[in-house]
């Protein structure tokens, strides 16, 4: 099954290897693709509604028709690892192309992302910058794959 990543912005700094990584290990269990697209701040007056439609029109036209849209919000559905892998596994159950999990910018998202989108997915209800919720949501995605097929890398 497909798995794609859709983020605002370049992970940078300390936490590139430990994506990079993770991303690697991930990509073991899952078709993983990683798409970023730059921040509407730049191209913008950095009025935050400009901003989000910005970002979200640039997502939102990365987005393979036939996926499945996971919003990362704080205000989404909470999971632990086991739902989020039965989750993930059900997906594939069902043949369903893919997901497509998208990760806004220092804004959040935009209505467009967050109406289009299937379902709404948060990390933790505190507010994280992007470049965590990518290490998390990656982390994530390789100790799914890992539950799924009985690895000892899940302890919990």
């Amino acid at each position: 099954m497909k798995v794609q990543i859709l983020a605002v912005g370049k992970v940078k700094g300390p936490l590139a290897p430990s994506v990079a990584e993770y991303e690697k290990r991930a990509a073991h269990y899952w078709k993983l693709g990683v798409e970023e697209v730059s921040s509407g701040a730049r191209s913008t007056t950095g009025d935050p509604d400009l901003v989000l439609k910005t970002e979200a029109k640039r997502l939102l036209a990365r987005v393979p028709e036939e996926l499945e849209i996971v919003a990362l919000t704080r205000l989404g559905l909470g999971m632990d690892s086991r739902e989020f892998a039965r989750y993930l596994e059900e997906r594939a159950l069902r043949s369903l192309a893919g997901v497509a999990f998208i990760i806004g910018g220092a804004y959040g998202l935009g209505e467009a992302v967050l109406a289009r989108s299937q379902r709404r997915l948060s990390l933790s209800p505190m507010t994280l910058p992007h470049q965590v919720a990518r290490l998390v949501l990656t982390e994530q995605l390789y100790r799914a794959g890992a539950i799924l097929r009985g690895e000892p890398y899940h302890k919990g």
